[in-house]
């Protein structure tokens, strides 16, 4: 059985940094290998940028590449990185097209560079879950986890919530 875990990182407000002087957010680096340092994980993960982009921006063409990515990806267990707004949309045409693995989306309200970020803990969470979880496509905020096809994003509360809930 394959447990090592590829991680694909595409942007969102999980890796963006702060300019002090404009008050901007702004992409970089993606702070994903230091938190994985930080989190002191001993898990075998391979992380892979794909992209630093924005998610209101992410472009059809951009979305299909993660799809492929994912598709011809070795490893049967994907955590990927993404922005909270269109994440579900990502999800949708991940969970419509790749049945084979568990691929699990995360990403965050605050940045991570802010202290209260709550990225550290929904990479832990999502690192957690696609170890555990059947074949499929999940969304991971907030210590939870949801399936492609029954979440949304709550923007009044900024939560990630089942559908009908």
């Amino acid at each position: 059985m394959d447990y090592s875990i590829k991680l694909f990182v595409t942007g969102g407000t999980f890796d963006k940094e702060y300019n002090e002087l404009n008050g901007s957010l702004f992409f970089k680096n993606t702070h994903v290998s230091d938190m994985l340092q930080l989190g002191r994980s001993l898990l075998d993960i391979h992380v892979e940028t794909l992209m630093m982009q924005d998610s209101l921006h992410m472009s059809d063409n951009q979305r299909n590449y993660i799809l492929q990515r994912c598709a011809e990806e070795k490893s049967s267990k994907i955590v990927i990185t993404h922005g909270t707004d269109t994440m579900t949309d990502t999800a949708a045409l991940l969970g419509k097209t790749v049945p084979d693995k568990t691929i699990v989306l995360t990403g965050a309200m605050i940045p991570y560079c802010f202290s209260s970020s709550d990225g550290l803990f929904n990479l832990g969470s999502a690192l957690s879950f696609v170890q555990v979880l059947p074949s499929g496509v999940y969304v991971a905020m907030n210590g939870q986890y949801f399936r492609w096809d029954n979440v949304r994003k709550n923007r009044r509360q900024g939560i990630f919530e089942q559908v009908g809930s």
